[in-house]
């Protein structure tokens, strides 16, 4: 007996690199990789399902009422022979998604409790949200992986994949929660049969950012046809670029200063420098202030640069500056299997297992010392400088300190396994049902490997003379006996002054645990139990119960407090232990969803006038979760298909996104962070507290589209289609920051009476703008109070032809989208459509997005493919009460070359290839985000989708026989 094939297509897409509805109308074939999709055996293909992604009934994608596009792997790894979120993220229906740079670049984006590993490629479809996107694997949803609630996409295998389909339109009432702004589904070549590997070596143009990819792939069928087996082993080594100074804009040090006023606005500035820290140590009281040491325990003045418009940060001079990342690396290996048996004619089974291992390491920000108090006997400094302090009565100086040398690096590890169990099968002449088990686990290990102990600090700075030897000690050590035992005392006083046994002594690694589980039971029955005056109508039922829990071990207590005993100064009652990064413990926590729907597809009219066929799709879901409590969904489509040229498609749909565990529960955590207190203009380190609300429930979201799909007959090999989109959601999980510029300006706008004054701490009100008033915390809170709307169309033009004979394909996407709107009660409404950072979405948004793609073989073995990515030109601040002086961000341009020639046997093809990555090695045009003025280097530089490398060469080899 032959093995029953069950295949999760598209039917209806095209056959290049990126396959829509706009296609030939047959499933898709391997056209581009040189070998023909599996097909069933013709005695079985009355058993053989098709569904599209995105309806459990319809079974052509040409019937769909969503906008779909499905991407065919073998040929986009062509384009771009990396990672396959890399690859989807050149499509430009996706913006402002998580990747190597933009986790790297956002200080806790990367490292806090909240965190991503520093890695992470999260999808942001139509950058509503990452949230907001569902993720897929072979149609099963993929659970969270990281602290927030967001899926790494890098944790799907890759070898064999055969393809990914998008669906850009509401599908909760299909898939549940989290499918707002559509739905990713990764799909397996589940026939897979022969061998194949592939192997890839990368480098820059500036000869560093060093990449090694390889992986190995085996399938074949057994007993007699009835089982198959597939294994792949996958290994990507990305040492990445941990440094922004390895790059000449990242040496520029780009910030935006300013009020954002009539009289003060934003605009651009070059060499930011720190008033407040010199790399060597500012003296900031007594009659050495204003002076810094240049070398090891001698001062000079330090001479400010020219002023921003900022207080206390200049462009140029002896300031201080961070050199963070601007990319993390990641190291991954991955390992799939999957074994499918035809139990009989009509049960089929099969069991996935895959695991994925991340080290991921990136540079935050410089650790930092702010006013610490230093004796003025210090034994580090010299006599002529201890003779000053004594004649001026003092006994003691302050001092601020960037220290260049022991940046906080953050590694991070994450493990995740994923195990899915499933039947499958038929009864009676039409139905089938399916049922499976999924349960995976996600353990994501965060350290931060130079984190200060500031109990330690504080009895290190305060050095003393040993008595008994002469030389330098603790004076706790002395004071105290027994406190701060092993305390090596540190020499500040200089750029490399401190010895590493004392920088040993200071800092210590910190770490915490996230642990996530899911459990996931699921099944389904479609069918088509009667037909309408126009033919069949399927239904679906289908019920799901899944658990998720999540729990948080660290061993930073971030309440936790210094022992001063024998501390002179730089320590007290109130003084926290750790630095950055202090996470508190979560003891596990879980939600459990049940929930039922139901999905049908009738056709209303079949082989009329200008109505070839016209049919109804309609869903509805009921959900019930534990914590947040219950949500109805729905979906209404129509498909209006005239004729075999012109078919018109329209859905409206009500879907949901239920708060994530880390919203619920996250527990109070703080983290030091440097932004500037508008108020007094100062820029302190100070602590920023966050923590979940568990009183959140689901928020809403309202999606409607309007489209077409175009094949004339007049130009055959052309097909296009064109999207409208509107989507509105409302009770929208919102996280509200005190440091959020718009925030801050409407709580010193009322003087303090806004309820947002509540989401920072002030000694003197909010009216005093001394530097003494400057703020001394921010809060952070979820709340369900935003509402935020987006509209916009997505166009998708294909056309294959022949030039000289040879095979030419092109293809045009691009996606206008003008308007993302943020609506919250007593704040300024924000506009991010063609706006280039916001504090609560970190990411590009333009308005246009253009990818543009040649195929063409000059010769029979040799392929060449083109690709060019465009953006339109940005603002800096989608908010209308802020002044920006500077010329808006320009539109950018990138092109990516590939060159492949195959050599074919009877058995086996091998195809070397050379891909190069913006070719003409165009630089990002310069920018920064206007709330991150007080972290210069730490920070921006260029626009997150822009590309910062520069040219960046790969040379490969792939096998298959």
């Amino acid at each position: 007996m032959k093995r029953r094939r069950y295949v999760a297509s598209l039917a209806g897409a095209g056959t290049i690199a990126l396959a829509s509805m706009a296609g030939a109308q047959t499933p898709p074939t391997a056209a581009s990789d040189g070998a023909a999709a599996p097909q069933p055996a013709a005695g079985l293909a009355q058993l053989q399902e098709i569904t599209v992604t995105g309806s459990r009934v319809i079974q052509n994608g040409l019937d769909s009422p969503t906008p779909l596009t499905s991407i065919n792997m073998g040929a986009m790894s062509q384009l771009q022979p990396t990672t396959v979120a890399d690859q989807l993220n050149d499509l430009p229906t996706f913006s402002g998604s998580r990747n190597q740079f933009t986790n790297a670049s956002t200080g806790n984006l990367g490292t806090g409790p909240a965190a991503p590993n520093p890695s992470a490629n999260v999808l942001n479809l139509r950058n509503m949200g990452y949230l907001r996107t569902l993720v897929l694997y072979d149609g099963k949803r993929v659970p969270p992986t990281s602290p927030d609630g967001t899926t790494d996409v890098n944790m799907i295998p890759q070898m064999l994949l055969q393809r990914v389909d998008i669906v850009t339109g509401g599908a909760s009432a299909v898939y549940g929660s989290d499918a707002v702004t559509g739905v990713v589904n990764f799909v397996t070549d589940t026939h897979f049969t022969g061998f194949k590997a592939q192997a890839n070596a990368g480098i820059s143009g500036d000869y560093d950012g060093r990449t090694y990819d390889q992986g190995v792939a085996w399938g074949k069928d057994l007993f007699g046809g009835r089982g198959h087996f597939e294994v792949s082993l996958e290994n990507r080594s990305n040492p990445s670029i941990l440094y922004r100074n390895q790059r000449a804009w990242g040496r520029d040090v780009w910030t935006v200063q300013g009020a954002g006023t009539a009289v003060n606005p934003y605009h651009l500035v070059q060499n930011t420098r720190l008033g407040a820290y010199t790399f060597g140590g500012l003296v900031t009281s007594g009659p050495l202030a204003g002076q810094q040491f240049t070398s090891n325990g001698y001062l000079a003045p330090c001479i400010t640069g020219a002023p921003t418009g900022t207080k206390g940060i200049y462009s140029g001079g002896c300031g201080a500056y961070n050199n963070s990342s601007f990319a993390a690396s990641l190291q991954m290996d991955q390992a799939f299997a999957r074994m499918d048996y035809d139990f009989s004619d009509s049960i089929h089974g099969d069991v996935t297992l895959a695991a994925t291992y991340n080290h991921n390491a990136a540079v935050g920000a410089n650790n930092t010392l702010s006013n610490v108090t230093l004796s003025a006997q210090n034994p580090y400094l010299p006599a002529e400088y201890q003779d000053a302090l004594a004649t001026a009565g003092q006994t003691s100086f302050k001092l601020s300190k960037s220290f260049q040398g022991l940046p906080q690096r953050t590694e991070s590890w994450t493990r995740n396994y994923w195990l899915n169990a499933e039947l499958q099968g038929k009864f009676g002449d039409s139905y089938h049902w399916d049922a499976w088990y999924t349960h995976s686990e996600s353990r994501q290990d965060t350290r931060l490997d130079d984190n200060i102990n500031n109990q330690r600090l504080a009895a290190a700075l305060n050095a003393v003379i040993d008595p008994a030897s002469g030389q330098p000690a603790c004076n706790a050590t002395l004071a105290s006996p027994g406190a701060d035992p092993g305390c090596v005392p540190l020499d500040v006083l200089g750029p490399n002054a401190e010895s590493q046994a004392a920088l040993a002594y200071v800092v210590q690694p910190t770490e915490f645990l996230s642990t996530q589980k899911m459990d996931d039971v699921s099944g389904s029955v479609t069918g088509a139990p009667f037909n309408d005056w126009a033919g069949p109508v399927h239904l679906a039922l289908d019920a799901e119960w899944r658990n998720l829990s999540w729990a948080l071990a660290s061993t930073a207590d971030p309440n936790a407090t210094a022992n001063c005993a024998g501390i002179q100064y730089n320590c007290t009652a109130t003084t926290l232990l750790w630095a950055d990064g202090a996470t508190p413990n979560r003891s596990p926590v879980s939600e459990s969803v049940a929930e039922g729907a139901l999905e049908f597809d009738a056709p209303l009219l079949r082989n009329l006038p200008l109505a070839k066929r016209v049919s109804l799709n309609g869903a509805a879901r009921f959900t019930r979760y534990s914590q947040s409590g219950s949500a109805v969904t729905w979906k209404a489509g129509l498909v209006w298909r005239m004729n075999d040229q012109l078919t018109f498609r329209a859905t409206r749909s009500r879907d949901i996104r239920a708060p994530s565990l880390f919203e619920l529960y996250f527990p109070r955590s703080v983290n030091n962070i440097v932004i500037t207190d508008l108020l007094t203009g100062q820029s302190p380190q100070v602590p920023s507290y966050n923590g979940g609300n568990p009183s959140l429930r689901p928020e809403v979201g309202y999606t409607s589209t309007v489209g077409l799909v175009f094949e004339p007959r007049w130009a055959p090999g052309l097909a296009v289609t064109l999207d409208g989109f509107w989507i509105n959601i409302t009770n929208a999980i919102t996280n509200l920051q005190g440091t959020n510029p718009t925030v801050q300006a409407q709580c010193y706008a009322s003087g303090g009476a806004s309820t947002y004054c509540q989401l920072q701490q002030r000694p003197d009100g909010f009216t005093n703008t001394s530097p003494t008033n400057a703020v001394t915390a921010w809060y952070n809170e979820y709340i369900n109070i935003s509402s935020q709307n987006s509209s916009g169309a997505d166009l998708d033009a294909t056309y294959m032809t022949h030039l000289f004979h040879r095979s030419l394909r092109l293809r045009a996407l691009g996606t206008f989208q003008p308007h993302i709107v943020y609506n919250t009660p007593g704040l300024t409404t924000i506009d991010l459509g063609g706006v280039a950072f916001s504090s609560n979405a970190l990411q590009a948004s333009p308005v246009w997005r253009w990818t543009f793609m040649a195929d063409y073989q000059p010769l029979h073995n040799l392929s060449l493919q083109l690709m060019e990515r465009w953006r339109s030109s940005l603002a800096w601040t989608g908010d209308p009460t802020q002044i920006v002086s500077s010329p808006r961000i320009p539109s950018v341009a990138y092109t990516d070359l590939n060159l492949a020639y195959r050599f074919a046997k009877s058995d086996s093809t091998t195809e070397l290839y050379l891909n190069v990555q913006n070719l003409f090695n165009k630089q990002p045009p310069a920018a920064a985000f206007l709330g991150a003025n007080g972290n210069p280097g730490g920070f921006g530089g260029f626009v997150f989708g822009d590309d910062p490398i520069g040219t960046y060469v790969t040379l490969g080899v792939r096998y298959q026989r």
